[in-house]
């Protein structure tokens, strides 16, 4: 990801160029590569970096000590994660955040932001201070609707429900009944809070039923 591309990122929304320049500088940016699967942050430790997705994709997991294992959001190039621990440190972290495909991620020290809140600083400016606060607003508020959707999907009795509930908000977001989704079958089980084999065997079902097809990640909603 070039510095433009950067710029264009939903935090850095109403900066100039200057003002891009002078951010950076307070936010003592830093990046780092991981291989798939690695562990990124790990619940019950503390941050005060958010992390933004230069490359690859991360997903967001509560995994408790008798190995069970839910998705809770996936994070793609270009998006936020832990930007609200990070935000409330030293709240401790619930949550994992793991390297789901190879990646690299730009971390952010946005404690910064908070220390001079109020206060005068020829680097950086109240002005933009409040912008990159008003932007981590937005995107935190569009990641709790997120969640949101996930409790929709995982409120429904059955699994078939379930199912065509995420299905149905992914066509309605990608605009077309023929998309890709972001997770493999185990990963979608755990999104689902469903186990693999129920999840697998329904889907077959639901091929058979022709309500949809699909091959591996790719799914078409059938016209019924």
């Amino acid at each position: 990801m070039d510095k433009i591309e950067l710029m264009n990122n939903p935090l850095f929304n109403n900066l100039t160029d200057t003002d891009f320049k002078k951010a950076m500088t307070i936010l003592n940016p830093t990046s780092k590569k991981y291989h798939k699967g690695t562990i990124i942050l790990r619940a019950g430790e503390t941050t005060t970096r958010l992390g933004i997705v230069l490359s690859g994709s991360v997903n967001i997991e509560s995994n408790d000590i008798w190995g069970n294992r839910s998705i809770l959001n996936h994070i793609n190039k270009g998006q936020l994660f832990a930007e609200v621990y990070a935000l409330l440190n030293p709240e401790i972290m619930l949550v994992d955040v793991i390297a789901n495909t190879d990646c690299e991620i730009l971390f952010l020290d946005i404690s910064k932001l908070l220390s001079i809140t109020g206060t005068t600083n020829s680097n950086f400016n109240k002005q933009i201070t409040n912008t990159l606060l008003n932007n981590l607003l937005t995107i935190t508020a569009r990641k709790n609707l997120q969640l949101s959707k996930r409790s929709f999907h995982t409120a429904k009795k059955t699994i078939r429900s379930r199912v065509m509930s995420y299905l149905n908000s992914v066509s309605l977001q990608a605009g077309t009944n023929d998309f890709s989704i972001p997770y493999n079958r185990q990963q979608l089980a755990d999104y689902l809070n469903l186990e693999r084999t129920a999840l697998s065997k329904e889907l077959g079902k639901m091929k058979k039923d022709r309500l949809i097809s699909f091959h591996k990640n790719h799914f078409k909603i059938l016209d019924t």
